[in-house]
């Protein structure tokens, strides 16, 4: 069966797939990282990983895979097939594509931005279905985005496309990892949150998760907490939409687990910004942790259809 190895690396662990043509998870795996051993612990690791799903899918599917797409965190050049930068997992100037096209017998590989990736199966496939403009905001430790343009994201000119968590949205503000004041990630991340919340209730175990259960039993704490972050993240997402003007705005992250808990003050909030900008449908994300999976199997399959492209017009 014709099938391709996607694989999505994260700051602790790793997850992996085998997709058929159709987007279909045709086989599971997941494992750590290693990265408490060190970045080359982390790159055998993968280099390992891979050639696993390779064999897997000789035995089992008959065939091995075409290709290979990978989806890893920091600063990628999707360009070069290079991972430029991972605070969480040590590595600079990491020739990966090259790496994994060699341990795989020379198929065809992808690499992508985790974020950026997650963001192409939701649009193409997930939550965006069928938008030709969407905006993939996930809402975890920090915050990114996918800018999605006719069934392809954008990367940006040098791979930074999408970096919506460092909006300032409250100048002056609290100092940010990344050199700012204000950012948008300081407020409005689910980290964020659980730091709000743990704070208040002077519990430090108490997380985003718990300050969304006291909001909906009406806690009058959790509620200013809770809504302190929706304000800051409709100032972020307004300022977005006015750039990007996207047909659908698609929020995800573990902030969006709490439901209509974050979504009915959020759209309320957007609405209430908005001047003489178009509203933009907002939605939550609709495939979970295995967005990063099925993200990297379509840019596997579409680097598959770029070169049966050029071998039918050469």
């Amino acid at each position: 069966m014709r099938h391709v190895i996607a694989l999505d690396v994260g700051g602790t662990g790793m997850k992996a797939a085998l997709v058929g043509a159709g987007g279909e998870l045709l086989h599971q795996a997941r494992r750590a990282t290693g990265r408490d051993r060190g970045p080359d612990a982390v790159v055998d690791g993968i280099l390992d990983f891979a050639a696993e799903l390779r064999a897997y899918g000789i035995e089992h599917l008959g065939a091995p895979a075409l290709a290979a797409g990978v989806a890893v965190p920091g600063i990628v050049d999707e360009e070069r097939g290079i991972a430029a930068y991972s605070a969480n997992l040590g590595w600079r100037d990491l020739p990966l594509r090259g790496l994994l096209t060699e341990r795989l017998g020379g198929v065809p590989v992808a690499l992508g931005h985790d974020v950026r990736t997650g963001g192409l199966a939701e649009g193409r496939i997930g939550a965006g279905k069928g938008a030709d403009r969407f905006l993939f905001v996930p809402l975890g430790t920090g915050i990114a985005g996918a800018i999605g343009i006719a069934g392809r994201v954008e990367s940006g000119a040098h791979g930074f496309a999408g970096e919506i968590g460092h909006i300032v949205v409250r100048p002056g503000g609290t100092p940010c990892p990344c050199g700012q004041r204000g950012c948008l990630e300081r407020y409005a991340s689910a980290a964020a949150v659980s730091e709000a919340w743990a704070s208040v209730t002077g519990n430090p175990d108490a997380d985003a998760a718990d300050c969304a259960k006291a909001v909906d039993g009406g806690d009058p704490k959790a509620r200013e907490v809770w809504q302190h972050a929706v304000d800051a993240l409709a100032d972020g997402l307004v300022t977005a939409l006015t750039l990007l003007d996207p047909r659908t705005l698609i929020i995800g992250g573990g902030l969006a687990e709490a439901g209509d808990t974050l979504f009915t003050p959020l759209r309320e909030a957007v609405r209430r910004r908005v001047t003489f900008q178009k509203l933009p449908t907002i939605v939550p994300a609709a495939l979970g942790d295995t967005a990063g999976c099925l993200g990297a199997g379509l840019l596997a399959w579409d680097l598959l259809d770029k070169t049966d492209g050029t071998e039918a017009t050469s």
